[in-house]
């Protein structure tokens, strides 16, 4: 953020995202790309760098040494951050790109976890975003997302699933899903909001009336959060950036259990 002095563990330099574990006093080694952007950067031994896990260990180190395969990074200090108040989103397998749009503004404001439906209207976008290589490019683009916006949790993916799967694995809370003609998200008019929360995104074109019905069984209530019409990836963004300003930058209080992918989903 441009014109603002950060303080904390690795405020205001580059940020890198590692699955290893590590502490003060551990060496890491960051993979290629990072090795790159080091170098693009033009930051060398001595320089120093942030590192988070994305399960909410965020760390400072000094770079050792860059080669063109990977750098390897001193920890001189580590801490870990509570994760915040529980979100999640069952989002459309929709167009690749703009689910990869989703999926990095997603990491940036701090998603819980992330679970594409298949959608009837779904069935007929042309390029899909789905399948196993593809879940891999939004986990490197979540990472990305994580980096830049210095946040210590990343979203937990899950693959995607029918409605019927996703309905069954989603965590219990308060579970909205978007619809134009629902009531107002927030505000006065509206019931407080509480975590955690589940928000449904249907696809490009609507849900169909029975898809809406199954939402109602399983306890999704309609909301709305605009007076216009919006695509699946603004509307999800608008959801989610106002539930994180209700629910603040406290850390989540209560112990969750995350939904578990079901078998053959």
């Amino acid at each position: 953020m441009v014109g603002l002095d950060r303080t904390g563990v690795a405020a205001g330099r580059p940020q890198f995202v590692t699955a290893s574990a590590f502490s003060a006093g551990s060496m890491v080694t960051l993979d290629e790309a990072a090795a790159r952007h080091l170098r693009v950067l033009r930051r060398g031994p001595g320089a120093l760098v942030g590192v988070r896990d994305g399960q909410g260990l965020v760390g400072e180190g000094i770079v050792v040494q860059v080669s063109k395969s990977a750098a390897h990074i001193d920890i001189t200090s580590a801490q870990r951050v509570e994760p915040l108040p529980p979100v999640h989103l069952l989002v459309p397998v929709a167009d690749r790109d703009r689910m990869m749009w989703l999926a990095e503004k997603s990491a940036e404001l701090g998603a819980t976890s992330w679970r594409p439906v298949l959608w009837r209207r779904s069935r007929s976008v042309s390029p899909r975003g789905e399948g196993v290589g593809f879940q891999g490019k939004v986990r490197a683009r979540m990472e990305g997302a994580l980096a830049q916006s210095e946040g210590a949790w990343l979203p937990q993916p899950f693959p995607e699933a029918n409605l019927e799967r996703a309905l069954l694995a989603a965590p219990s809370g308060d579970r909205v899903v978007l619809d134009p003609g629902g009531a107002p998200f927030v505000g006065h008019a509206s019931p407080p909001l509480s975590h955690p929360l589940v928000i449904a995104v249907g696809p490009e074109g609507g849900l169909e009336r029975d898809e809406l019905a199954l939402l109602a069984a399983a306890g999704f209530r309609s909301v709305s959060v605009g007076p216009t019409i919006l695509r699946f990836e603004t509307a999800a963004v608008a959801a989610l950036a106002a539930a994180r300003m209700v629910f603040g930058t406290a850390p989540s209080s209560c112990a969750e259990t995350q939904p578990e992918p079901l078998e053959g989903a």
